[in-house]
């Protein structure tokens, strides 16, 4: 059965996700606020993990930041704010998705599907091993080095660099880059795939790669482009 943290200060919506995810078929495990769901995620195993942002002790926001420097676990945030600005804030700093109060519940537990769905390829990837000058991917353990140096990246990152790196020179849209690595059920904005390559860019462009890069192409989409 798959683990599900639940974190809201709200004890009507804490109760109100509980069982819809209970009713689901995941084991539910609430968290009264941010502070609480990280004590809980340090000491627990869980598969997926639903924040609510306005969390007393520690806000939603800050404890996702937490959370991504040990984890690229599926995180969805909960949000009372429709303001583009929480919703560009909540990817940037590695959410997977979120959703807005007043929200369906049913509608939390298809994103909580979708994001579970997009997880589940992972364990069957073959073993492989991708470069391009001092650049490395492997596949089957996700992980790439540059310059021999491991760069941690989001599971998103890592599938965007993906899909890229396997398909040089081709440009793909952001609409398609984002039914690819969010899959077909995302109901969000095509500026997280922006967000997304703009992280990736910064972490990769800390070390010298002046045989290749991510380029984008105004208008259209990225692409990996290697340089002779």
């Amino acid at each position: 059965m798959q683990k599900i943290l639940i974190a809201d200060d709200n004890q009507d919506i804490l109760q109100i996700l509980k069982t819809f995810a209970e009713a689901a078929g995941y084991e539910a495990t609430t968290a009264k606020d941010g502070l609480d769901a990280l004590n809980l995620f340090k000491t627990k195993a869980f598969d997926i993990i639903l924040l609510d942002v306005m969390m007393p002790k520690l806000d939603g926001f800050s404890l996702c930041k937490k959370i991504r420097e040990t984890s690229n676990i599926p995180i969805i945030l909960i949000t009372a704010k429709g303001d583009d600005y929480d919703k560009i804030m909540g990817l940037d700093i590695g959410a997977d998705d979120y959703v807005v109060k007043p929200f369906s519940p049913a509608e939390v537990m298809a994103r909580v599907r979708a994001a579970l769905r997009r997880v589940e390829p992972q364990t069957n990837q073959k073993g492989n091993v991708l470069v391009s000058d001092n650049l490395t991917l492997d596949i089957d353990a996700r992980k790439i080095t540059l310059d021999n140096e491991n760069i941690p990246l989001t599971r998103k990152e890592f599938d965007l660099l993906l899909i890229l790196f396997e398909n040089k020179g081709r440009t793909f849209s952001r609409e398609h880059l984002l039914d690819r690595v969010w899959g077909p059920d995302y109901m969000g904005e095509t500026r997280a795939v922006d967000t997304h390559i703009k992280r990736l860019r910064a972490k990769l462009d800390k070390t010298n790669h002046p045989k290749w890069h991510i380029k984008t192409s105004w208008g259209v989409g990225y692409s990996f482009e290697e340089i002779q």
